[in-house]
């Protein structure tokens, strides 16, 4: 299977296909940028160069997952719309995969070690984007946006004890809550999610989550009249 992956959730752009009938292994090709902005102008160029890069054509794709939030409104919407637009010439399906996802499924095994993980979102707010997932990295609750004060607390019903890995572009935000909590390590990298990341997990999955930007907050943005119910709205 062919997957396309794509992502500019946060304050990156990446591009990758995932073939796992390639004989050196699933990732054919990939390209990555950090940038908080202007994604809109590089991200297609880079899935074209990504499929260059493999020697294969939009055509020959199977599928199409992109991340779908949370993260920054308009990046979502980015990667959202090239997705669909994509989808939408070649008749190709697109599964949505969290941003929380493909970050805790982009971590190394030895990083993990067998520890529950907690990911980070940056919301670009004081209250950063959270979802705790399991040793299997099966999701453990809701996904949610506690107040700094309320993480602690959050965490612990949770989690209450135990080691612990904290992974993500907003980990930082929760070195100075959790000082002192046993067993706690923070993840290596960047945190942001990776588009091979997000094709595997496309390839692996029989369906995503729908190709709409999933909030846990409304955006902080000002539509146009007669916009909203063009492009939907956060929640």
């Amino acid at each position: 299977m062919k997957v396309l992956g794509l992502d500019t959730a946060t304050a990156g752009c990446s591009a990758a296909l995932w073939d796992d009938a390639r004989p050196g292994g699933p990732v054919a090709a990939r390209r990555s940028e950090p940038m908080a902005r202007g994604q809109a102008e590089v991200l297609v160029p880079m899935a074209q160069a990504v499929l260059a890069d493999a020697g294969v054509d939009f055509a020959d794709l199977d599928r199409i997952a992109v991340t779908v939030g949370p993260g920054a409104f308009t990046g979502l919407r980015i990667a959202l719309a090239a997705a669909r637009g994509i989808a939408l010439a070649h008749d190709l399906p697109v599964i949505g995969i969290t941003t929380f996802d493909a970050i805790a499924h982009g971590l190394a095994a030895e990083e993990r070690a067998g520890r529950p993980v907690l990911v980070a979102v940056d919301s670009r707010r004081a209250e950063p984007f959270l979802q705790m997932f399991d040793a299997a990295l099966q999701p453990v609750g809701d996904p949610a946006m506690p107040a700094p004060a309320e993480i602690a607390g959050w965490l612990a019903a949770l989690h209450p004890d135990g080691p612990l890995l904290v992974a993500g572009d907003g980990a930082a935000i929760l070195r100075p809550l959790l000082d002192g909590r046993p067993d706690t390590a923070f993840a290596a990298g960047s945190g942001m999610p990776d588009a091979a990341v997000v094709a595997a997990l496309g390839a692996a999955r029989p369906a995503g989550l729908p190709a709409e930007p999933f909030y846990l907050r409304p955006p902080d943005v000002t539509l146009p009249k007669g916009a909203a119910g063009a492009v939907g709205t956060g929640g």
